[in-house]
């Protein structure tokens, strides 16, 4: 059973980025994230919509 949510950790290790330009995706107006406290997760759906969405578009982040 696949989680419902990932750390930034998760996030940069699932799309082979780096730590930092993790906490950067995250902080992108458009990113899907949950903020509780001071801890970000993501949405593992969300995500993978966002990734369909942003795939499709010349990317940024290259």
């Amino acid at each position: 059973m696949e989680k419902e949510t990932m750390s930034v950790q998760e996030l940069s290790a699932r799309m082979g980025i780096s730590l930092p330009k993790a906490y950067a995706l995250v902080k992108e107006p458009d990113f899907p994230v949950i903020r509780i406290g001071t801890r970000i997760l993501i949405p593992t759906d969300a995500f993978k919509e966002w990734l369909v969405i942003h795939s499709q578009k010349e990317s940024v982040w290259l």
